[in-house]
């Protein structure tokens, strides 16, 4: 579904990725780990259109897309789901939901979306006119993945679902993501989270210094040796 062919970036005279080459097959979860500073961020903003890649090529269904613009990405059915959240505060939950079929494509399913998000997470229908500043971050999180789910997704990448959120919440959200995977939609997960992503996903990329350092099957990268030492500390 997605190919990323000798991927080179760079800020400036700082290179961030280094010849990565990975692929996201449709269907799946999939992990794309590692550290801080790994190149998780740059790989997706780079997937999204965010950033330019200096050489290299990202394919999508079979399209080049490295040098289109986001909202062109976007319309193709790439959608990201920031770290952070990036909530508008002073906006009802339904209003930010609302934004997210903001594209052509997705606006003719707005109504059917929000009946799907809202049965995924009920808080979010319990409390849709309430300001999404004023919800926990649990609640602000099972939003920004409502939201990237009004814009009609055929990838839908989340970066770093578990930041700053208890353990508990972060099991619902993965079920949650577990439960969104089941109707078909292929999910590229960023975390940090290394042994909860795995759990969940059928496939694993460990970056390490903008680097493809480790991938295969995540269930045999669960007993890797240096996965378990280097993130797992085992």
């Amino acid at each position: 579904m997605l190919k990323l062919e000798n991927v080179n970036l760079f800020y400036g005279e700082i290179q961030a990725l280094w010849d990565l080459s990975l692929e996201v097959k449709e269907g799946q979860i999939v992990a794309l780990l590692g550290a801080n500073a790994a190149g998780k961020s740059s790989t997706i903003n780079a997937i999204s259109g965010i950033e330019k890649v200096t050489s290299g090529k990202i394919i999508f269904k079979g399209k080049e897309i490295q040098t289109m613009d986001p909202h062109e990405i976007v319309e193709e059915g790439i959608i990201q789901v920031p770290e952070g959240r990036k909530l508008f505060n002073y906006m009802t939950i339904e209003e930010n939901l609302e934004l997210g079929a903001y594209s052509k494509r997705a606006r003719k399913d707005l109504k059917k979306n929000l009946e799907m998000v809202y049965h995924l997470f009920p808080i979010l229908e319990e409390r849709k006119n309430q300001f999404a500043g004023e919800m926990s971050g649990g609640q602000q999180q099972m939003c920004a993945i409502g939201r990237g789910l009004m814009a009609s997704p055929k990838l839908l990448i989340i970066d770093e679902l578990s930041l700053g959120l208890a353990p508990i919440l972060v099991q619902k959200l993965l079920k949650a993501l577990v439960d969104i995977n089941k109707t078909g939609l292929t999910i590229l997960l960023v975390e940090q989270n290394v042994h909860q992503s795995l759990e969940i996903s059928k496939e694993a990329f460990v970056l390490e210094n903008g680097r493809l350092a480790l991938s295969g099957d995540a269930s045999e990268l669960l007993d890797n040796p240096h996965l378990k030492k280097a993130y797992l500390g085992m």
